[in-house]
């Protein structure tokens, strides 16, 4: 079939040439995954191709490669796979597709034109090293989540063409429904260069098992009504394995995969699994499933490691999750996700940020330890009959239908399972900003004092809200705003005494 790209696919590519044309030889391209990125690979290739140069894709892994090749046979476009031994070994061909480890043990690629790295967040130093010294070929490096340490070095322009919000609202990606679940107790567990280790994660996170499972029985039928094609995130290659033994022995058909396992053998059961009338229910790993793994008929995420501080491998798993089924929409509408690492409330304001206003720079630093949201934080804002989070300005619970008793924005609840909705801290925060608005037209504020008011509230200075809905201050505002007043006056007389 012929490839024909989206109106922002093509937006995307003609950023990038206008970033070339600026002076920018490595450029990365951000996109949330099952945005298209490999569909906007496969036509700077084949444009660079028809032009006369040469180009190439580095991938992470050798089934990576495979998979690319496919996706440019599909399209039928012509290259070769540079692997030694590879059916589809072409080296006279203008488009080459390899893995990062070839290239390693090339060491060079002559005649190259167009350089495209799949998952350049990996930062593999041999990939780098070349880049740096072949100045003269152009780059564009892909990603879902640009945040490592050592980007901003490499890349030196960035594309974000669409938002993860808008590839939502145009029904490219489905909405996740977030459930916290009962999660691995990660006090006191070893971090090595600040992150959790495998052997902690996978020790604390093999005391949880039976809730994983048992808790993916009720939602997978409380929700669909019946057992669902799952991936599940596991913590370590033997807390994959415990897994995959629970939830065979509850009678459900789920398959471990990791780097021990047999390259052909792995290939062919996610070649199974794709399949929309497969025997196997749940495929469940570590890391292999967070890279190049598409399936829309994938409509529950289960994440059973928890992350300190790597918020980009939480949204890669997310991800993987999110992806629409395009031939039949009303077939998944949204999919779920079963938390019990933590991460989603961990990472929550991160992910609403990414969400609504993707990525506008690259960042040098390395992702930081996130603080754990307290007990208190973690019963706050839910609905106590079903647990999901209130909508904003409504009274209703929109999953369930209970009327709140609004005398105050926080509700603690009690519950075994949470529902949390994505964006709904950024639609609180943009309830009270709306407030501040209207203080600000109506009651003289300026927006300095609004905006101080606000950092109060939430801790963060308000940023890519609305400024065209004011709404008049609800009492609970009025409260806390009374609050702020009275701790000031108090201080100011300490200060005096």
């Amino acid at each position: 079939m012929a490839l024909e790209l989206r109106q922002y696919q093509k937006d995307a590519i003609q950023k990038l040439r206008e970033g070339f044309a600026a002076g920018h030889k490595s450029q990365l391209l951000y996109l949330g995954t099952g945005g298209g990125k490999t569909e906007i690979a496969i036509a700077m290739l084949d444009a660079a191709r028809k032009k006369g140069s040469k180009a190439a894709m580095i991938l992470d892994r050798i089934v990576l490669c495979d998979q690319t090749s496919a996706r440019l046979d599909k399209y039928k476009v012509d290259h070769g796979v540079l692997q030694a031994g590879h059916w589809r070994y072409r080296p006279y061909e203008a488009i080459q597709v390899c893995s990062a480890q070839t290239l390693e043990k090339r060491g060079s690629f002559p005649g190259l034109d167009l350089l495209v790295i799949d998952e350049c967040h990996s930062q593999r130093k041999t990939t780098i090293d070349f880049i740096k010294n072949n100045p003269h070929i152009r780059v564009v490096g892909l990603s879902a989540s640009p945040f490592t340490k050592g980007l901003a070095r490499t890349y030196s322009n960035v594309v974000s063409p669409i938002t993860t919000k808008q590839l939502v609202d145009q029904g490219s990606l489905v909405p996740l429904r977030v459930f916290i679940a009962k999660e691995v107790d990660m006090q006191g567990a070893k971090k090595v260069a600040g992150e959790w280790s495998t052997a902690a994660a996978t020790e604390r996170g093999v005391r949880i098992t039976g809730d994983v499972v048992s808790e993916w029985a009720k939602k997978t039928r409380e929700v669909f009504g019946k057992p669902e094609k799952t991936l599940v995130f596991a913590a370590g290659v033997d807390h994959a394995a415990n897994l995959s033994e629970k939830f065979q022995e509850a009678g459900y058909n789920f398959i471990s995969l990791s780097y021990k396992d047999d390259e052909e053998w792995k290939r062919k059961v996610i070649e199974d699994f794709a399949k929309p009338d497969s025997s196997i229910i749940g495929l469940i790993a570590c890391d292999i499933l967070t890279k190049g793994f598409d399936n829309e008929y994938v409509k529950i995420g289960v994440s059973a490691r928890p992350f300190s501080k790597s918020f980009s491998s939480h949204i890669q798993q997310m991800g993987r999750v999110m992806r629409s089924n395009q031939a039949n929409p009303e077939s998944k509408p949204f999919a779920i996700w079963l938390d019990h690492s933590g991460n989603y409330l961990r990472f929550k304001d991160d992910w609403d940020n990414l969400f609504e206003d993707g990525v506008k720079e690259l960042k040098d630093g390395a992702e930081k330890a996130k603080p754990e949201p307290t007990q208190k934080e973690k019963k706050e804002s839910k609905c106590s009959a079903c647990g999901a989070l209130w909508t904003a300005g409504s009274d209703t619970c929109y999953n369930c239908g209970h009327v709140l008793e609004r005398n105050n924005l926080v509700i603690q609840v009690q519950g075994e399972m949470q529902e949390l909705t994505s964006g709904g801290t950024r639609e609180s925060k943009q309830e009270f900003w709306n407030q501040m608005i209207w203080l600000m037209r109506y009651q003289g504020w300026s927006k300095g004092r609004a905006s101080h008011l606000y950092r109060d509230k939430f801790g963060v200075w308000p940023k890519s809200l609305r400024d065209d809905t004011p709404a008049m201050v609800l009492p609970e505002t009025k409260r806390f705003m009374d609050k702020k007043l009275k701790d000031f006056l108090k201080s100011i007389k300490s200060e005096r005494k």
